[in-house]
């Protein structure tokens, strides 16, 4: 169903009917993917199993479409890097929508950030290294990969230390979409920005948390 009608949005489908198979041609393909579309209850390999396998490598959007709708599950799936999550039943028209918004981000995100426009192309703030121009972040010296969604919230802080962010504002800059109240997408992925950048999560040393109000970049590390 989904990959005829997408066919006829114009875009170029390749079909896996199994974990193993979607691992396989992801690996041997020769110009990459734009997007995975990707669903958890797959034979032989789950797809979060496959997630890992796709993360491992590669930045490309993931879409999630399944019918395990739950909040842990949700979580989850965001967790382990997916960009979107979509619960059947869903209707074709949000998945295109959803998928042109994921394509759309991806496409901005990968675009170089002209070094004129900020103070410098690496920025230093404690013991972290964020180069902006290649999208290249270090921690301690030891490269830290991040995905697009975690770096273009990292990028919003660390060219704005000590400005407060809400969550509405990191939604519509980083998903360049409309905020419609969705805390676990922002949730999942500051815990996860965190686990990768600082040596304490539970006491981060340079995103902080204003309880009600946002986040905000420690301007003492800055």
């Amino acid at each position: 169903m989904v990959g005829p009608y997408l066919e006829k949005e114009g875009y170029d489908v390749s079909y896996a009917y199994d974990g193993l198979e979607a691992e396989r041609q992801f690996s041997q393909s020769q110009s990459g993917y734009d997007l995975v579309i990707l669903d958890l209850m797959l034979p032989h390999k789950n797809g979060m199993e496959v997630l890992q396998t796709i993360r491992a490598t590669s930045l490309v959007p993931v879409l999630i479409l399944s019918a395990k709708d739950g909040e842990v599950d949700k979580a989850l799936g965001l967790g382990f890097g997916a960009d979107d999550y979509l619960s059947k039943p869903f209707s074709l028209i949000e998945l295109t929508a959803r998928i042109k918004a994921a394509i759309r981000r991806a496409n901005y995100t990968a675009q170089p950030v002209p070094s004129a426009a900020l103070k410098a192309q690496r920025i230093h703030i404690g013991g972290l290294v964020v180069d902006t121009e290649t999208y290249e972040v270090e921690r301690d010296g030891i490269p830290v990969k991040l995905t697009s969604k975690e770096f273009g919230i990292l990028k919003m802080f660390v060219t704005h230390p000590g400005k407060v962010f809400t969550k509405a504002q990191i939604y519509a800059s980083v998903w360049n979409d409309h905020y419609y109240g969705d805390e676990n997408i922002i949730n999942v992925h500051m815990r996860r920005l965190r686990e990768k950048l600082e040596v304490d999560p539970s006491n981060p040393r340079y995103i902080k948390t204003l309880w009600g109000i946002g986040y905000k970049l420690e301007v003492d590390q800055a």
